[in-house]
C-alpha cells in the first residue's frame, strides 16, 4: 500500500502544479488538472480496495519540528472505505469535468480552479488517512479553506461572495467545536496521536466525555449539514461549479459522517450512555424529514439537490444512532448492522448526489439556468442526462432496484430491531423513527418526481429548454458511470455488505456477513429470512420478466392496430407551455398540509384596464417559504455580536501608543495567569 499512496500523493500533487504551467492554454490546463485527478482517482480506487482486504492496518508517520505534530497516515477498513467513496466519485466527476470546464474557458483562470480541484481531493483523502489530532486538523482547514475558494469561483456575482462568506463561517464555527474534541482527548492521552486516543492514560470523566460527545455532533455536523446547522448548504452549492458541488454534496460532507465514526467507535472505544444514540436518533430523524421537506419547495434545482442533502445525512445518522443504541445494551451484531446500513446508504448517497448533481451541472450548461420553471421539454433534446439523472433520481428516491432502496432497506430493518433493547422508551422511539423515514421517503418520490417531471418532460417553457442540446461525451461518461454504480450497488448488496462488514467487525468485534447474507448470496436477511429479506436480483429479474411481458402482449394483441399521432387532448383547448404544471404548483397541496412548518407568505398584485375594473391587465404573484432557522436562530446572533461590534469599536482609536498599551495590559495578564 506504500506504492499506492505515494502514487495517489504524488499524482493529485502534480495535478495541483502543471497546469499552473500553463498560462494562457485553457485546453492544456484542464487536460492535466483533470486527466491527472482521474488518474488519481484509480489509483485511490486500487487503494481503498487493498486497505479493505488488508489483514490488518497500514500505517506510515514522519516527524516533524512542530510540538506534537506528526504526520501520521493509519488505512484501515473505516478509511479504506472513505478513500474508495472518495476515488469513485473522483474519478467520474473528474472525467465530467474535462467538457463541464469548457464553459469557462476565457471568463475564469482555468489553471487555477484545476489546481485548486487537485488540492481538494487530496486534502479530504488525507483527511481520511490522518492519524494525529494536530495533523488532522491542519488537513481539516487546508480542505475547508480549498472548498471555499473553489465556491467563489465566480466571485464577481454578490451572490457567490455571500454564499462563500456563510460557508466560510459555518464551516470555522464547526472547526472551533472539533478543536475543543481533540483537546479534551489530548489533556487525557497526553498526545494529538490518534493511537493514544484509542488508549488514553486515562479513563476520560463523565463530564469531560459528554462534552466531548456533544462537541463532536456539533462540530462534524455543521460539516455534515444536520439541522439547525445546515443552513449554509442551500447558499454554498448552488454557487459552485457544478462538478465541485458534486464533490462537496456526495464525498466531502461524509467526512464528517467518517470522523463522527471514529470518535464515538474508535476514540470512545464503542462505550455510551443510553442517550447518546438517543440524540444522534432525534437529530437524525428531524434532519432527514425537515430536509426533504425544505427541498420539495425549491424552485432552483440544485438549491433542492442541497436540502436533499440534509435529507440523506439524517437518514445515514439514523443507521448510526441505531447501532450506537444496539451497541450500549451489548447488542454487537445489531450495533454492527446499523454501522453497516449507515455505511451503504453513505456510498449510495456519494454516487447518486454526485450524479444528481452532475446531471443538473448539465441542464444548467445547456440552458444556462438552475430554474426548473424554465425547463420542460428536455427529455427529447437532452436523452443521455435524462435517463441519467432518472437513474439518480430513482435511486435517491429508494425505488428498486437501486442503490437507495438497498440502503434505506437496512436503515429500516435496523430500526424494526427495536424490540431487543430493554428500555421501553427506546422501544418506542426507533418505530417512531422509522415512521418519520417512511414519511421521508414518501416526501422524497415527490421531490423528485418534480425535479424529474418538471425538468424534463412536457413543452419547453423558455427560449433556452427550446433550444437545449445535448453535453459533450465527457460529461455523459461521468455521468453513466455514477449511474452504473447505482444500479450494480443495488444488484450486488451482497458483495457491498461483505466489504462495508469489515468496518462494522472492526469496531464491534463480530461480523455480520453470514447472517445479513442468506440464500447463498441471493438475498440479505437482517436477523433470519422469516423476520425478513430482500433480494434484489429476483426484483431486478421480476421487473425485466414483466417488462418482457408487456411488451409480447402487445406485439401479439396490438399488432395488427395502426398507431396515430395527434396531441394531447385538453377540453378543446390548445395546450402550451402556460397550460403546463409548474414547480410550485405541484407542490402546493404539500405545502398547504406544513403550512405551520414553511409558514409561506402569498403576495397578490392586479392591475386592472381603464376601461373596466372586472378586467385584470397584469397579475403579479409572488410566493416564499419563511426560512425559519436563519430568521430566528442565525438572525439574532449576528445582530448580537454585530452590536457589540459596533460598542467596542471604540477601542479602535488609530493611536499606537493606545495599541502597545493593549499588548502590555495582555502581556501581564497572561504572566500572572502563568504564575
Amino acid at each position: 500500500m506504500t506504492f499506492l499512496f505515494a502514487g495517489i500523493l504524488g499524482i493529485y500533487m502534480a495535478g495541483m502544479a502543471l497546469p499552473l504551467c500553463f498560462p494562457g492554454r485553457p485546453r492544456i490546463q484542464n487536460a492535466f488538472a483533470h486527466g491527472l485527478a482521474a488518474a488519481a482517482g484509480l489509483v485511490g480506487i486500487g487503494l481503498g480496495l487493498a486497505g479493505l482486504f488488508a489483514p490488518e492496518p497500514w500505517t506510515a508517520s514522519a516527524e516533524s519540528t512542530i510540538p506534537f505534530l506528526t504526520f501520521a497516515i493509519r488505512i484501515d477498513p473505516l478509511a479504506s472505505s472513505f478513500v474508495l467513496i472518495i476515488s469513485l466519485a473522483g474519478l467520474a466527476v473528474s472525467l465530467y469535468a474535462l467538457g463541464y470546464v469548457r464553459e469557462f474557458y476565457g471568463r475564469i483562470p482555468v489553471g487555477v480552479l484545476g489546481s485548486l480541484y487537485n488540492g481538494f481531493l487530496l486534502s479530504m483523502t488525507l483527511v481520511i488517512v490522518a492519524d494525529n489530532g494536530f495533523f488532522f486538523l491542519i488537513v481539516w482547514e487546508l480542505m475547508s479553506l480549498l472548498s471555499y475558494f473553489l465556491v467563489v469561483t465566480e466571485h464577481e456575482k454578490p451572490e457567490v461572495r455571500y454564499a462563500g462568506l456563510f460557508y466560510l463561517i459555518m464551516t470555522h464555527v464547526g472547526t472551533a467545536f472539533i478543536l475543543v474534541v481533540f483537546l479534551i482527548f489530548f489533556q487525557q492521552a497526553g498526545s494529538f496521536s490518534f493511537e493514544a486516543f484509542r488508549n488514553p492514560q486515562h479513563v476520560l470523566p463523565e463530564g469531560m466525555r459528554t462534552l466531548a460527545f456533544l462537541a463532536a455532533l456539533i462540530g462534524f455536523g455543521a460539516k455534515a449539514g444536520i439541522v439547525p446547522l445546515h443552513v449554509w448548504l442551500p447558499y454554498a452549492h448552488p454557487a459552485a461549479p457544478s462538478h465541485i458541488s458534486a464533490l462537496m454534496s456526495g464525498v466531502m460532507i461524509k467526512t464528517a459522517i467518517y470522523a463522527l465514526i471514529r470518535v464515538y467507535f474508535d476514540f470512545f472505544g464503542g462505550q455510551f450512555p443510553w442517550w447518546w444514540g438517543f440524540t444522534v436518533l432525534i437529530v437524525g430523524a428531524v434532519s432527514a424529514l425537515l430536509g426533504v421537506m425544505y427541498a420539495l419547495m425549491e424552485r432552483d434545482l440544485k438549491s433542492l439537490l442541497a436540502f436533499s442533502s440534509v435529507e440523506n445525512i439524517g437518514i445515514i445518522l439514523l443507521g448510526i444512532g441505531a447501532g450506537m443504541t444496539f451497541q450500549t445494551y451489548g447488542l454487537k451484531e445489531f450495533a454492527a448492522l446499523g454501522l453497516v446500513a449507515a455505511l451503504y446508504h453513505t456510498v449510495n448517497h456519494a454516487m447518486f448526489k454526485a450524479l444528481l448533481f452532475l446531471g443538473a451541472g448539465s441542464l444548467l450548461y445547456a440552458t444556462h439556468t438552475r430554474n426548473m420553471e424554465e425547463y420542460g421539454g428536455l427529455l427529447r433534446r437532452m436523452p443521455w442526462t435524462g435517463l441519467f439523472f432518472l437513474i439518480g433520481a430513482v435511486s435517491i428516491s429508494a425505488l428498486p432496484p437501486t442503490s437507495g432502496f438497498v440502503g434505506e432497506w437496512l436503515v429500516f430493518q435496523t430500526l424494526f430491531l427495536s424490540f431487543h433493547v430493554p428500555t421501553v422508551l427506546l422501544k418506542l422511539i426507533l418505530p417512531v423513527a422509522a415512521a418519520m423515514l417512511a414519511l421521508t421517503g414518501v416526501l422524497a418520490l415527490a421531490c423528485f418526481a418534480k425535479a424529474f417531471g418538471i425538468s424534463f418532460l412536457a413543452l419547453p417553457r423558455s427560449s433556452h429548454a427550446r433550444h437545449a442540446e445535448e453535453v459533450p461525451w465527457s460529461m455523459r461518461i461521468g455521468m453513466g458511470m455514477l449511474a452504473a454504480i447505482c444500479l450494480l450497488l443495488g444488484l450486488l448488496p451482497m458483495v457491498v455488505v461483505p466489504m462495508l462488514d469489515r468496518v462494522g467487525t472492526s469496531f464491534t468485534g463480530v461480523s455480520i456477513t453470514d447472517k445479513v447474507v442468506a440464500l447463498n448470496g441471493w438475498a440479505l436477511a437482517p436477523v433470519n429470512v422469516e423476520f425478513s429479506s430482500l433480494s434484489s436480483p429476483a426484483i431486478a429479474l421480476g421487473l425485466i420478466g414483466l417488462s418482457v411481458l408487456g411488451l409480447l402482449l402487445v406485439a401479439v394483441f396490438g399488432g395488427s392496430a395502426k398507431a396515430r399521432y395527434y396531441k394531447t387532448w385538453g377540453c378543446g383547448l390548445n395546450l402550451s407551455p402556460r397550460t403546463e404544471y409548474t414547480a410550485t404548483g405541484f407542490v402546493q397541496p404539500i405545502k398547504r398540509v406544513f403550512s405551520t412548518i414553511y409558514q409561506p407568505t402569498v403576495k397578490l398584485e392586479t392591475e386592472f384596464l381603464e376601461e373596466s375594473h372586472y378586467f385584470s391587465k397584469r397579475r403579479l404573484f409572488e410566493t416564499h417559504i419563511e426560512p425559519v432557522f436563519q430568521k430566528y436562530l442565525y438572525d439574532p446572533i449576528v445582530t448580537f455580536f454585530s452590536a457589540m461590534a459596533d460598542r467596542l469599536r471604540v477601542i479602535q482609536a488609530g493611536s499606537l501608543h493606545l495599541y502597545l498599551t493593549y499588548i502590555f495590559l495582555t502581556l501581564v495578564a497572561l504572566l500572572l495567569m502563568a504564575v
